[in-house]
């Protein structure tokens, strides 16, 4: 699902609020399926969008822990969302630089604009459903998970991804507070990756 035609000057936060998707979210229209065991656990967890700090949290959508006085388990956590997240990043990366009319300024109205990236949008999804050998792999990024060092898509360099506005809503409930949590310990415990203690014991910022 996409929506096109917020203004730029609102915040990221504030675009996603006055979506049709977030209205369908709050009113639990979106069909989410009920919570599930997640391996290595006799214990069920909600199912979750992945979401960065412009977004706000709820049971059914994670952020990271805000970026100050972090223990070792929480920038685990941080790090394994992080790891998520750049899946939806490299899919804009990919869309973009198929589609370079969306690397610069769209200089039509906003009524051409938005079917010109609704357009994009759909050939994107047609293409991976039935070309997907025509994906670029080195618009990616590429992790090291000896290192933690991440090389950076070529994507990456054309410099138009805005910088996200961290969300200034109100404050989150105790239940999805409780749910990162949650994820936290299963990220540090049955859900651990072998690599993530190496990358916090060298320093790497998680």
């Amino acid at each position: 699902m996409v929506d096109i035609g917020a203004n730029g000057r609102v915040s990221d936060g504030g675009v996603f609020s006055n979506t049709v998707f977030y209205k369908n979210f709050l009113e639990k229209k979106l069909n989410i399926p009920e919570p599930d065991y997640l391996p290595g656990i006799n214990e069920k967890f909600p199912y979750v969008f992945v979401a960065d700090d412009a977004f706000p949290l709820s049971n059914n959508l994670m952020k990271p822990y805000p970026q100050r006085n972090l223990s070792k388990e929480k920038r685990i956590f941080n790090y394994r969302l992080s790891r998520a997240r750049r899946i939806i990043e490299n899919t804009f990366g990919i869309l973009a630089s198929r589609f370079r009319i969306l690397l610069k300024t769209i200089n039509l109205c906003p009524e051409k604009t938005t079917i010109i990236v609704r357009a994009c949008c759909h050939l994107h999804n047609f293409l991976r459903k039935h070309k997907m050998e025509i994906f670029l792999e080195e618009t990616l990024d590429i992790e090291n998970i000896s290192s933690g060092e991440v090389e950076p898509g070529s994507w990456r360099s054309n410099g138009q991804l805005v910088q996200i506005q961290p969300y200034q809503g109100r404050n989150s409930s105790s239940t999805a507070k409780e749910v990162r949590d949650n994820f936290c310990s299963y990220f540090n415990n049955a859900g651990a990756v072998h690599w993530q203690d190496n990358l916090f014991e060298n320093n790497i910022n998680l």
